[in-house]
């Protein structure tokens, strides 16, 4: 048995700071960006809903295509690759057009996603066995919004000494490039897996194996694509509702502050049974994310305070991080034997799918009023909840063990 210590190795830090610096640089351009557009530039808030849009559906597009050219030359060089396109968002304040701001926006999420499926990949390779796999992927979180929030607090900084938008984007390509250069330490992922890989009979063996799991996940993440990953749309709301900039940062500071500490201290307390997997994704995660949706509504209804609003995201960013823990850790054992790459590849565009079409709605039922956008997504978080709860039945709930050596499931 491997010392518990023993699980942080060089590749797990490279590629978990990696995540950090990325999450610092392009977070806090995603923090900032609403204000840009609506506050700055005027512009009505379905614009912001289109640009979200736009950068998710193309972004599911890109992440498998990346899944699949990462099996083909190697998911470290093209992690890298993508690494080094997402500063072209930070470039989308230096124009005053928001046709072309929201086109540098959207080009730098597509590389970003292009290469998340492969950075995934090199993250599983580095595992050294099952046991740990959701420590690690739970620890990947921790880092991942650990920068996301020091980009809240970055972007609040910037805001109360009056730094101009263009030049917040434009310092944000430093942590960007930082991140890339930890990416490329990394040593995992270096193989084509296309070369060495029978086709997909493994593959088709771990879905028989598990017939429900892998399609439930994928049609559960798309559904939490319609609520609250993309976070502009809180931030907005706070920020309208107290007349400032901070507050609505303040907000997204919150979120991915409970997240991140989700992630780094529920990791190894989630259990190693599929069964207890799908079923605290379920309810620890969807389930609590439609609580959180109903904490909002009730705030804005009730004309309740800020306090009661920032608890409504404390919420959302606890089940945010059970969700971004055991989401890929489960794809990680049902490809088992296949091409994670593709499995994870198929994780990040069935998010960007429900985020496409969740940002595209949200940002029209935004016109009605706050409170529609946040029901409906409640509502999508909820079903998503029940399709993984009926999908834990499936699994034996005192025997389906996951090997610590083979990733399978013993009964």
């Amino acid at each position: 048995m491997l010392r518990q210590q023993n699980w942080r190795t060089r590749d797990i830090w490279s590629i978990s700071l990696s995540a950090f610096f990325a999450d610092l640089g392009y977070q806090s351009v995603l923090a900032a960006f609403p204000l840009f557009l609506v506050v700055y530039l005027h512009r009505p808030v379905w614009e912001y809903g289109l640009a979200m849009a736009l950068s998710y559906g193309g972004g599911a597009i890109f992440s498998l295509v990346g899944a699949r050219v990462g099996d083909r030359i190697g998911h470290r060089r093209l992690a890298i690759i993508g690494n080094l396109l997402i500063p072209l968002l930070s470039l989308s304040a230096l124009s005053a057009n928001p046709a072309l701001a929201i086109g540098l926006l959207t080009g730098g999420w597509w590389a970003r996603n292009l290469r998340s499926p492969s950075r995934r990949v090199m993250l599983n390779e580095a595992v050294s066995a099952e046991e740990y796999r959701v420590r690690v992927f739970g620890f990947l979180h921790a880092l991942d919004v650990g920068g996301a929030a020091a980009a809240a607090i970055l972007v609040i900084i910037a805001i109360r000494n009056g730094v101009p938008f263009r030049l917040l984007f434009v310092f944000t390509i430093i942590p960007l490039l930082i991140s890339s250069i930890a990416l490329s330490r990394a040593t995992t992922g270096k193989t084509p897996k296309a070369a060495e890989r029978k086709s997909g009979r493994s593959h088709a063996t771990a879905k028989k194996r598990h017939p429900n799991g892998a399609k439930a996940i994928f049609m559960s993440t798309a559904l939490y694509g319609f609520t609250f990953y993309s976070i502009g749309f809180p931030v907005l709301t706070i920020a309208q509702k107290t007349g400032s900039k901070t507050s609505g940062i303040l907000a997204f500071l919150i979120f991915q502050g409970f997240s991140a500490a989700t992630g780094y201290l529920l990791a190894k307390r989630l259990g190693l049974t599929l069964f207890r997997r799908f079923l605290n994704l379920g309810l620890l995660g969807y389930l609590v994310s439609a609580l959180g949706a109903l904490v909002l509504i009730l705030d804005i209804h009730y004309q309740l305070g800020t306090a009661e609003y920032f608890v409504g995201m404390a919420i959302l960013g606890f089940a945010l991080g059970i969700i971004e823990t055991l989401e890929p850790s489960l794809i990680a054992v049902l490809s088992e034997g296949g091409s994670a790459g593709r499995g994870f590849g198929a994780l990040s565009a069935s998010r960007s799918l429900g985020l496409f079409a969740g940002n595209l709605i949200m940002g029209l039922l935004y016109q009605l009023g706050p409170s529609w956008s946040y029901a409906y997504a409640g509502i999508m978080a909820a079903v998503a909840s029940a399709i993984m709860i009926f999908a834990a039945g499936s699994f034996d709930r005192p025997r389906e063990l996951l090997n610590a050596h083979t990733g399978e499931s013993s009964r």
